[in-house]
């Protein structure tokens, strides 16, 4: 397999540089070897015991992985970032510092969000995805000086001070010990703080414990929350997610099946700053229900508080607004 080559950047938007950069990764891997590796390292990942024997055992195996994976981990970082940002209008991260990123789609999703360069440090225990991480950032012109540090996601971990810190499926790796030291250290570290986990009730509720910990350490939650308060879901009865939409590879139709073009990747995550914060007034928490001559509406509150609102016709311009709203977004969409 060939390293992938430098992309020239005019016109091209980070994600179509990282799937090009993904697709030079699979030269020369052949796509029943490759599918074959994706579906192992599924099921390794979503096994309850450990087997002692390291899950990515090569580079061909990280390459495959990052291909099938990469892509949605990016969308929704990408998704998380957006919201932060609107929250926090006018504000850049001089640096950042990626925990646990592995193959680095939360700095490709980074640099998606902030144009131009900034000191990038990846840290991961697997030394095979971060030197995949190395040759994909390569293709990137904002990422070519990122650092790859191999370091233990544990109690023990330090970070330096930094603009912002990302925190992108991991949690659901480490023992509650861990995550709260991770936590705190971030906390300690960085101006602002992401954390991204599956879309799943128990994503949720490590989120949920992630932002209590960031609340209780003085961070203003800039998304999804449009408040800082309890989140007003009652446990166990619901958990709040979203969705990004992703392009879906032949890799990714090899190994799913199906011939959809894309799939929609549910993830939770909260974003959180030391930053004065500006949220949205209300957050769309579930997908829009479009109805002959009226939309719902899930919101979630600053009071805070869960409601549905109807928007009808009568309601002239917002209708046609809430017609174009998505799960996710802000509520009522912002002016201008």
């Amino acid at each position: 397999m060939n390293a992938p080559a430098p992309l020239p950047p005019e016109r091209l938007s980070a994600a179509e540089i990282l799937r090009s950069a993904l697709a030079g990764l699979l030269d020369g891997l052949p796509p029943r070897q490759a599918a074959g590796a994706v579906e192992r390292l599924i099921a390794a990942y979503r096994g309850a015991t450990p087997t002692g024997a390291p899950i990515l055992r090569d580079r061909a195996d990280v390459a495959a992985y990052a291909a099938y994976r990469m892509p949605a981990t990016f969308q929704a970082v990408r998704s998380a970032l957006a919201a932060f940002a609107d929250a926090v209008p006018g504000w850049a991260p001089g640096d950042h510092v990626d925990v646990g990123g592995g193959t680095g789609a939360a700095a490709w999703a980074v640099s998606a969000t902030w144009g131009g360069e900034r000191p990038v440090t990846v840290l991961d225990w697997a030394e095979p995805a971060l030197a995949v991480g190395r040759e994909l950032a390569a293709a990137h012109p904002a990422l070519k000086a990122a650092r790859w540090q191999r370091s233990r996601i544990g109690p023990a971990l330090t970070l330096p001070g930094t603009d912002l810190v990302t925190v992108s499926y991991v949690l659901n790796e480490l023992t509650a010990p861990d995550r709260a030291a991770l936590v705190e250290a971030a906390a300690e570290a960085a101006q602002a703080v992401v954390i991204v986990e599956p879309g799943t009730p128990d994503g949720y509720a490590r989120v949920i414990e992630a932002r209590d910990r960031l609340v209780r350490a003085g961070f203003h939650v800039a998304a999804p929350c449009p408040h800082s308060a309890a989140c007003p879901i009652v446990p166990g009865t619901d958990w709040c997610h979203f969705a990004a939409r992703v392009s879906r590879s032949s890799l990714h139709r090899q190994v799913k099946g199906g011939s959809l073009a894309h799939e929609d990747e549910k993830f939770a995550y909260v974003a959180a700053t030391r930053l004065p914060v500006a949220p949205a007034p209300s957050r769309v928490v579930r997908k829009p229900q479009i109805r002959k001559g009226q939309v719902l509406l899930d919101l979630c509150e600053a009071d805070p508080s869960l409601r549905r609102a109807t928007v009808t016709k009568r309601h002239g311009d917002l209708y046609r607004e809430a017609r174009d709203t998505d799960w996710g977004d802000a509520w009522p969409p912002p002016s201008g």
